[in-house]
């Protein structure tokens, strides 16, 4: 495994900051629940299409450039140090554009991978219920096959994007006697369709990343059917799979900042008349987040390694998944302590610690629970029986 960058990849990062820098949007205070930041967001995608920044990681042949995996990692952590608008597309380019590559039809291709790519759709993934989280498999939505239509009911729950998305990647039971990993299908709807509602989840960190979709005799063309019938948890396992690999690529940066941040805090401020950073017990508590934080970034350079010989990501993303989320966690606890109750107002460092801390709590269940993620790798990369 090789930690350096040769020179085309060094020239790739030096075109994109170069980019950046010439085309990045002025910061805008805004509230994040309006209109006003949604267009943003899809200026932003229209920005980066007619850049040649969308879809890096697809094949040539739709539309992508076919980087490497790495390339696409340098491309996740330099924009993210960048500081450019969150990527309205993140969901459509890592996760749905990848899995319609693999498993939808000539037409789905033609129809959503273009719109995808230039910004028109705007998608969300409606995978996790009220009482099917991170056990996929077992969801309860229901479809009925009608004519050419499925005929959709149920709920589904943290939903991000969905209240600005305009499509959906949606998992609904199809065959409700059949084992529960056998009798799923994967759809894709359009959100603007009768019978959709979309409620927005207010988390304690003040923002509304996530929603509650519920269906109430939605009607979906078989057309958009994304695989064969019944087979929908290939679809499932392939979407996830993508989340997770870019998901990890991207967070780097967002830890990097944070640590940053607090040292120089700590070599800034004082308590008791001295430095933080002169106390052995705060002074431990960074060098454990900067040997996290290392720790991190190796792991993903493995990872990243590992796609660079298997284009097709692993069960092994669950491993970062894992620790990014607690090493989330564990950063927040300790930058609390360490500042002390400052740390707890919004007007301090813009708020940012406390934010943090709020959403870090959600790290470990989102894109899959840590228990979840403990029980794949138990199954997949280590072989053990599932009655473990």
């Amino acid at each position: 495994m090789d930690l350096n960058l040769n020179a085309e990849e060094q020239a790739f990062r030096d075109d994109l900051r170069a980019w950046l820098k010439d085309n990045l949007p002025e910061h805008r205070a805004v509230d994040h629940e309006s209109e006003e930041y949604w267009q943003h967001l899809r200026d932003w995608q229209r920005t980066l299409f007619e850049g040649g920044w969308a879809g890096l990681s697809w094949p040539t042949e739709y539309g992508g450039k076919g980087v490497t995996p790495l390339k696409q990692s340098i491309y996740l952590q330099e924009t993210v140090a960048a500081g450019a608008p969150e990527h309205l597309g993140v969901i459509g380019e890592g996760l749905v554009g990848p899995t319609i590559i693999v498993a939808g039809t000539d037409e789905q291709k033609t129809e959503f991978l273009p719109k995808i790519l230039n910004g028109d759709h705007i998608w969300c993934q409606g995978f996790s219920e009220p009482n099917a989280g991170s056990d996929v498999a077992s969801l309860a939505t229901k479809a009925v096959r009608d004519g050419d239509d499925w005929v959709v009911n149920g709920q589904k729950i943290w939903t991000s994007f969905a209240q600005g998305a305009n499509w959906c990647l949606l998992l609904v039971r199809t065959d409700m006697e059949a084992p529960k990993h056998k009798g799923i299908t994967a759809l894709l709807v359009d959100m603007n369709s009768p019978g959709i509602s979309i409620r927005p989840l207010k988390q304690m960190s003040g923002q509304s990343g996530f929603n509650e979709l519920f269906m109430t005799d939605l009607r979906v063309p078989v057309k958009n059917q994304l695989g064969p019938t019944n087979q929908g948890w290939r679809i499932a396992i392939t979407a996830l799979m993508n989340e997770r690999a870019n998901l990890g690529a991207s967070m780097y940066p967002f830890f990097d900042d944070a640590v940053t941040s607090l040292i120089e805090l700590a070599k800034t401020r004082k308590r008791n008349g001295k430095l933080l950073a002169e106390c052995p017990i705060k002074r431990q508590k960074i060098a454990q987040a900067i040997a996290d934080l290392e720790i991190y970034r190796l792991d993903s350079a493995r990872a990243l390694s590992r796609l660079e010989r298997d284009s097709t990501p692993g069960p092994e993303g669950s491993m970062l998944k894992i620790f990014w989320s607690e090493m989330y966690q564990r950063l927040a606890q300790s930058a609390m302590e360490i500042l002390g109750d400052v740390s707890q107002l919004e007007g301090f460092d813009d708020g940012a610690w406390v934010y943090r801390y709020l959403r870090s709590k959600g790290a470990t269940i989102e894109g899959g629970t840590s228990e979840i993620q403990r029980c794949i790798l138990a199954e997949r990369v280590l072989g053990l029986p599932k009655s473990y």
